[in-house]
């Protein structure tokens, strides 16, 4: 009789053709546990849970290790150390004694005395968070952590800073078109990377208790400008914020206008302060929270 006579198939489904069936339902995008599915994560709709993570990853980690006062310090990326400043100086004129005469070489060499100049700043930036650092080293009941965007510039010098004063201290790295890494020189735990600038600049500001502003473009404005507008409109508490180099600020931003055409307040003028040191930066914090007193008692 034949096998495939109906009364005499199979009754039960086959331990094989079960398996078969498990492993095509398994394999389907649906199966996919939710926090695990990538593209389930990554669609319009769950934009708001995205900014939630991403607010509570450093969150967490940064109340887990007790990290409460912090540092900001924010400048430009393009400013090299010194020790690469001069390097490509000298690169650039050995290029352009071979052809005196090459106008491209003559500005190659015009941008890289401009960035040596400009390589102070990196080494203004490292000497100021050494000194946050080596004050928190000694007295951990007002200890500061230096933060920073995490990528190269200020930001590096104040990372390399911390780090050569024995300390720890944080990185806010932000995922951008151009690709942009860590600095070396961020303490591995507190090492973080950003989507949203939002929750980012959230981060930046709620710890500090003081912000050091260098010479920047766009994006030191930007964090600048909204640390000044959230302590003026009061909806954050009062902090020390500080550009360092008086005479670059000046020409930059004309703050008495502002005061003058009635925009700003005369008061909120009150809110800025300059220095010209790394040293003045530090005096200038440590003089607001009373660091000595709290140290003598």
């Amino acid at each position: 009789m034949s096998d495939a006579h109906k009364l005499y198939k199979r009754h039960f489904t086959s331990a094989e053709e079960s398996q078969a069936a498990i492993a095509k339902l398994q394999d389907h995008e649906s199966y996919k546990l939710a926090f695990a599915d990538n593209d389930f994560l990554m669609q319009d709709d769950l934009r708001h849970v995205r900014l939630q993570l991403e607010y509570l990853k450093p969150q967490l980690v940064l109340e887990q290790h007790g990290v409460e006062a912090t540092i900001v310090v924010f400048g430009s990326a393009r400013f090299l150390s010194p020790e690469q400043a001069d390097k490509n100086l000298q690169l650039a004129e050995q290029s352009l004694a071979k052809q005196p005469e090459d106008k491209a070489l003559q500005q190659a060499v015009k941008l890289a005395k401009r960035n040596q100049k400009n390589s102070d700043y990196y080494l203004a930036s490292q000497h100021f968070s050494q000194l946050v650092t080596e004050h928190s080293n000694k007295h951990q009941d007002s200890a500061l952590m230096i933060i920073s965007g995490g990528g190269p510039g200020v930001m590096e010098a104040a990372n390399r800073g911390a780090m050569a004063a024995g300390g720890e201290s944080i990185g806010l790295n932000i995922v951008l078109p151009k690709e942009q890494h860590p600095n070396p020189y961020i303490t591995p735990k507190f090492c973080f990377q950003f989507h949203y600038f939002a929750i980012r600049k959230m981060h930046f500001l709620q710890r500090a208790r003081a912000l050091v502003a260098f010479p920047g473009g766009f994006g030191t404005l930007d964090e600048l400008f909204e640390t000044l507008t959230l302590i003026q409109t009061k909806k954050a508490e009062r902090v020390p914020v500080i550009l360092y180099d008086k005479a670059f600020w000046q020409r930059l931003i004309n703050f008495d206008m502002l005061a003058d055409e009635g925009l700003i307040s005369p008061q909120d003028l009150k809110l800025i302060q300059f220095a010209d040191t790394p040293e003045h930066a530090w005096q200038l914090i440590y003089d607001y929270y009373e660091l000595g007193q709290t140290q003598s008692k």
